[in-house]
């Protein structure tokens, strides 16, 4: 069970989430020993606060769940998140800018995050269920790119989460220049299993104790 823990990632990001429930959520991540819990920025100097003296890290979604926000608004997300104590950052790519092919735009907005948190994990959320096979291949390129530590499937809000398929050619796409993390849609083990199997580092979930635990 620690091994498997160890990929996950205790995610809550639901409009309607409470302080009580992020603090359930980090004693959950504690007692099962997932690798971080995800919240909302709102959250994050709460989801540190009851981590501490732990080995969980603390992960912030930042331009959740669009990434059609200003990349100055995402900077500023950024160093707030940073300041209440953030471990790593997920940021969601602006799909508008790749979708008119502006890649240049792209890589800005994402460097721009990155060159904030120079010590600290970069995961982009490429949102996969919008893109074509080229443009998956593509949103990786600009993510190694501008810096990405991490390349992520979904938020979790669009149509549909991770796919094997897509993760595959996610991992053939970075080649080892960056971790792939899939989110969306991974509620038992056995799923998660096939996902760890075929190459992913990290899985983004809010059913890890059902995963771990098979209840």
């Amino acid at each position: 069970m620690t091994h498997l823990s160890s990929y996950i990632d205790h995610t809550l990001l639901k409009p309607t989430a409470t302080e009580a429930e992020v603090i359930k959520l980090c004693e959950e991540a504690k007692k099962f020993r997932f690798f971080s819990v995800c919240t909302n920025s709102y959250f994050t100097a709460l989801a540190k606060e009851h981590t501490k003296n732990s080995n969980v890290k603390v992960c912030t979604v930042v331009g959740f769940p669009l990434g059609a926000m200003s990349t100055e608004a995402k900077i500023y997300e950024t160093i707030q998140a940073m300041k209440d104590g953030t471990d790593e950052i997920d940021m969601v790519i602006n799909l508008g800018l790749l979708k008119a092919e502006d890649y240049t735009g792209v890589v800005r907005d994402i460097a721009s995050v990155k060159n904030r948190l120079p010590n600290n994990v970069l995961k982009v959320i490429i949102e996969t269920c919008y893109l074509t096979d080229g443009e998956i291949i593509k949103a990786c390129e600009l993510s190694i790119q501008a810096g990405a530590d991490f390349i992520k499937t979904s938020t979790g809000f669009g149509p549909h989460g991770a796919t094997l398929e897509h993760v595959k050619l996610m991992k053939t796409t970075a080649n080892g220049r960056a971790k792939i993390k899939a989110s969306g849609g991974i509620k038992d083990f056995k799923t998660a299993i096939e996902y760890i199997k075929i190459g992913v580092d990290r899985i983004g979930t809010s059913a890890g104790i059902t995963i771990v635990t098979g209840k």
